[in-house]
């Protein structure tokens, strides 16, 4: 089914999902605003609602890729560039609707592929950081991200402070433990004896497939 049938769909759907979540009864009433037949709808979104919700994410996610090409963005040192990211991530998103995403992702059944969609989120900002990594660092710097992005997304659902400064905020300290992380596994890498060990863990890792989704590749 067409990207532009998909995106028609989605963009119908989102005044509802705010009232009815990310269902079979926004999915309907998207395709009937839409003017698209049932049948068209569901052979778009085969699983419902959870694929219109991970397809708001994915947007979410290039438009945040997007935020991450100016000027502006690329004079920030480092660390700055990384809760700079987070935080695009966030502004391009609305409140309410990803808090009726959290809500069906964390559904035992869909718990699988909302870890998916934050690891693809860390994944896409290390990316268009221009990470070269190529060992047991490409598999931690994206596990730690989807850490830091996931307990950003839920203090930023309850953030009531003004203009969100308190999320803003915690992303900054967070990003800044990470960072102090960073350099901890660099200097490790250089004691004796440290540096073969690591190489060691790279060697397993890669040799054992991910969950599914999260994998390099």
């Amino acid at each position: 089914m067409g990207d532009e049938i998909k995106g028609k769909l989605l963009d119908s759907a989102l005044p509802h999902v705010v009232f009815d979540g990310w269902g079979d009864a926004s999915l309907c009433a998207a395709a009937k605003d839409a003017g698209i037949s049932q049948d068209a709808a569901r052979a778009a979104f085969a699983r419902g609602g959870v694929d219109m919700a991970a397809r708001y994410h994915r947007r979410g996610d290039a438009q945040m890729l997007a935020q991450m090409q100016g000027k502006a963005f690329a004079a920030l040192r480092y660390s700055e560039r990384v809760a700079a990211a987070v935080r695009f991530r966030l502004e391009v998103a609305d409140k309410e609707l990803v808090r009726r995403g959290t809500a069906l992702f964390s559904l035992p059944h869909y718990g699988a592929d909302g870890a998916q969609l934050i690891w693809g989120t860390a994944d896409a900002i290390w990316n268009g950081l221009g990470d070269t990594s190529d060992d047991i660092n490409w598999y931690s710097k994206r596990a730690i991200l989807s850490g830091v992005y996931g307990a950003s997304v839920l203090f930023w659902l309850g953030d009531a402070s003004d203009g969100n400064s308190d999320t803003w905020d915690f992303i900054d300290r967070r990003i800044g433990n990470v960072m102090g992380f960073e350099k901890l596994k660099a200097k490790m890498r250089d004691a004796p004896g440290v540096g073969p060990l690591m190489q060691l863990s790279h060697s397993f890792l890669s040799g054992v497939k991910a969950p599914s989704g999260l994998n390099r590749g």
